[in-house]
């Protein structure tokens, strides 16, 4: 993912958040007869393409179980449930990755044992109806055009727009033939295929128990290139306090959430660092870190301040500061409110000696 997109993963890992978990679904016998992951796909020919010329989806699948997108990342590990448990991906007619939806579906009825399948996703809206024929392909109808859209994007984007970024009007009662689980996953990786050289997640790399240093010194010549940063010198790290504090009250089943870690900067104009400490949780590929009170004196309430980590190629650590939310201002201040406005918006810091991080 670009790292321009990288606090924008932070919406979409967001919308998982629903108010139905996997967990409290009952198990689909019709998708999946031995309670696994279920995959469904279809990849159309040339020919079929060709016939209905309304029809947009050139690929598509559809997997019910764990979470085929999120990928072993920053969250804990595989296995916990999350609030969907049916996936959609289609390719439309030229594109090179597919897009996806999640949701839950279940049967409609009272004991959530029978009846027509329904699938449902965010907002109330519906992802899809299933029934499996008597060949076990599985029959998706009742497909909306603004899958992939948001509520209202109609009106929001014009006609034109909208029609353009929609699904065709043949996009709909599809017919998916039983496949492995792996052919799903492997669809699914395509949405956003992963840098091999990022290496493992941080929630891999960077241990519970585990001190680290992150940082940068930026010379004459990029502060020269880069007038309006204001950072000097920055560093993003755990050490003794930070160890102690999650050893005292955090859940390692769970990590990196309630991991604490102090960042400290050096600005242009100030030849002191100035600290402050965030407390973090995994979010899809990246820990989002909310400034904490915990070491800092302020008087306004600061846990909308938000920075985030992400692993960069090659071991490196990328940082990324949207909302001034770095010790470069007073971050009670006005000069804090909003989007940054300086170059001290993303980062990429290298693994640096502890000592290089001490107080």
């Amino acid at each position: 993912m670009p790292l321009k997109t990288m606090v924008g993963a932070v919406a979409l890992l967001a919308s998982l958040a629903g108010t139905a978990f996997a967990g409290d679904t009952p198990k689909l016998t019709e998708l999946s007869p031995d309670g696994k992951d279920a995959c469904f796909g279809r990849v159309y020919d040339a020919a079929h393409l060709k016939a209905h010329p309304k029809q947009k989806v050139a690929r598509i699948f559809f997997f019910y179980g764990y979470d085929p997108v999120s990928r072993p990342n920053e969250e804990p590990g595989p296995g916990a449930d999350t609030s969907y448990n049916a996936f959609i991906a289609t390719t439309v007619r030229g594109a090179k990755a597919p897009e996806w939806a999640g949701g839950w579906c279940n049967h409609e009825s009272e004991d959530g044992k029978t009846g027509p399948i329904h699938c449902g996703m965010d907002c109330d809206r519906t992802m899809a109806s299933l029934k499996v024929d008597e060949k076990g392909r599985l029959i998706v109808n009742d497909v909306s055009p603004d899958l992939y859209l948001d509520a209202g994007s109609e009106d929001e984007l014009g006609e034109a727009e909208y029609d353009r970024q929609a699904l065709g009007k043949e996009d709909d009662n599809f017919r998916l033939d039983p496949m492995p689980a792996a052919t799903c996953k492997a669809e699914f990786a395509r949405v956003d295929p992963i840098d091999p050289a990022l290496g493992p997640p941080l929630r891999e790399r960077l241990k519970p128990d585990q001190a680290f240093c992150y940082g940068r010194d930026y010379d004459a010549a990029h502060l020269g290139s880069h007038p309006d940063q204001v950072t000097q010198s920055i560093r993003v790290f755990r050490a003794p306090v930070e160890l102690a504090s999650f050893a005292a009250g955090g859940d390692t089943a769970n990590w990196p959430d309630g991991a604490d870690l102090t960042i400290s900067v050096t600005t242009r104009q100030k030849a002191s660092k100035v600290t402050q400490t965030y407390s973090c949780q995994g979010e899809g590929d990246q820990w989002r870190c909310a400034a904490s009170a915990k070491m800092s004196d302020l008087s306004c309430d600061i846990t909308q301040k938000e920075v985030f980590l992400r692993r960069g190629a090659n071991g490196t650590m990328m940082l990324a500061n949207p909302n001034s939310s770095l010790p470069i201002v007073d971050l009670c201040s006005k000069a804090a409110d909003g989007e940054t406005i300086s170059d001290d918006k993303i980062y990429r810091l290298n693994p640096m000696p502890q000592s290089a991080c001490a107080p």
